[in-house]
């Protein structure tokens, strides 16, 4: 009973990334409609799409200070609202002013979410089921994109409104997740770090760890004071943290100079690029969002078994291969049929078995109690800082430079990231968040 409450809770939780990618996805079906419903011009139609990264980034930017001061359930369930009022305003919208007020506000709630929900869900799994717990806000970020692109494929053979159909439908969700929301527990560390209340943290551990609770309540409060929160220990970027900065900051940089955005945002645009129709260039994407879920799904059986690091090191050769194929494909204007489709659902097999499934995991665990919401908020601000560059300039590169160089680009990136894992990343599988701070700080 007790493991499933806690499973419970983490899906609820997780809710939060199903909006997070449906809400990042669904512009992708619905961008070549708004382009033309309001003549925007090429950088005007760059900042339709890419605006919602920009509300993303000072979403992250923030996540941290309501997480930290009213705790992670209130701050989830400011983000359910904020979800709920954009998906309505983008879609009854008739001003493209406040179309990108709107969707600057839904980009607002991704990036806090993205802050919040792993935090939320790292402070109350037990060690040995972290990985696979943290990982369903991943694995809801991916089933939120297929069924955004699933939901665009069927919308879309509506007319010239399907798009505000396309963007209106997040409503619902976001209604269910802000309900489902009363039912979930504040976060133990947070109440005993941030507000004094062991009661309450016992309450809520006693049903996360029925038979070894005491000692965690122990070993939360001695690493307490093993470092107070003085104003040394409360600056993220003072000296004692700079090994889980650097790997929060690289990892997050390397997520998205692997291209994935653009391909998610784009995925249309650069079927048609390729040759095919319309409707086969949706229902392609709709494959992409296929295999992103259940290679997702997958790695979240694979995540506490083999360790973050091994999934690592084989999605970066497979990213690699894939990406020179593209650019390969792109080089030779030889797009035989369906094969740059295919090199794309592989790449997409492979990053959702690793950076998708890893990213969010990874920089949830590499920080202190004391700065683990700060922390989070670095990594994402970061992911979404390179998400909105990539999504902004991806139009002008590909005009500009061709798919080939743009896709070679991305695979000499992803070559730098196999280095990193290689040489640099540390495996956290299996440790107590106390035991993997002993392991990051400088003392």
């Amino acid at each position: 009973m007790n493991k499933r409450k806690v499973l419970l809770w983490s899906i609820i939780v997780a809710l939060g990334g199903f909006l997070f990618g449906f809400d990042t996805a669904v512009i992708s079906g619905a961008e070549q409609s708004i382009q033309a419903y309001w003549s925007l011009t090429p950088i005007e139609h760059g900042l339709t799409v890419s605006i919602a990264l920009i509300g993303t980034i000072i979403g992250s930017l923030i996540g941290s200070i309501p997480a930290d001061r009213l705790g992670r359930k209130n701050t989830l369930m400011i983000i359910a609202v904020v979800y709920l009022f954009s998906s309505l305003g983008t879609a009854f919208s008739t001003n493209w002013y406040i179309f990108l007020l709107f969707r600057f506000a839904g980009g607002v709630g991704v990036g806090a979410s993205s802050v919040t929900a792993p935090v939320y869900i790292s402070e109350i799994a037990p060690a040995q089921k972290r990985g696979r717990l943290v990982a369903l806000f991943q694995f809801n970020v991916v089933f939120g994109i297929l069924l955004s692109y699933f939901s665009n494929y069927l919308i879309g053979q509506e007319g010239d409104t399907a798009w505000r159909w396309m963007l209106g439908v997040q409503a619902f969700p976001s209604l269910l997740f802000f309900i489902l929301l009363q039912v979930v527990p504040e976060s133990p560390r947070w109440l005993l770090l941030k507000k004094g209340k062991t009661e309450e943290a016992i309450a809520i551990l006693k049903v996360v760890l029925p038979d070894t609770y005491l000692a965690e309540i122990e070993e939360i409060k001695n690493n307490k004071n093993r470092h107070p929160a003085t104003s040394n220990t409360s600056q993220l970027l003072s000296r004692r943290y700079r090994f889980p900065v650097f790997l929060a900051v690289s990892f997050a940089v390397f997520n998205q100079v692997s291209g994935i955005n653009a391909i998610i945002y784009y995925a249309p645009r650069i079927f048609e690029m390729t040759g095919l129709g319309r409707n086969s260039s949706l229902l392609s994407t709709v494959g992409i969002g296929a295999v992103n879920f259940i290679f997702t799904l997958i790695a979240i059986n694979f995540i506490d078994r083999i360790g973050r690091k091994t999934l690592m090191l084989i999605g970066s050769v497979g990213l690699i291969s894939t990406l020179g194929l593209v650019a390969q494909a792109f080089y030779s204007q030889h797009f035989s049929g369906w094969a740059v489709t295919i090199y794309l659902l592989v790449y997409i097999a492979f990053f959702a078995f690793s950076q998708g499934a890893v990213i969010w995991v990874f920089i949830s665990e590499i920080f202190p109690n004391q700065v683990r919401a700060k922390g989070q908020t670095l990594g994402s601000c970061t992911h979404w800082v390179m998400a909105a560059l990539v999504a902004f300039s991806f139009p002008m590169l590909a005009e500009k430079l061709g798919g080939g160089n743009t896709f070679l680009f991305f695979c000499i990136m992803m070559v730098l990231q196999l280095f990193f894992v290689w040489k640099v990343m540390p495996e956290t599988k299996g440790k107590s968040l106390e035991q993997i701070e002993r392991t990051m700080i400088l003392h």
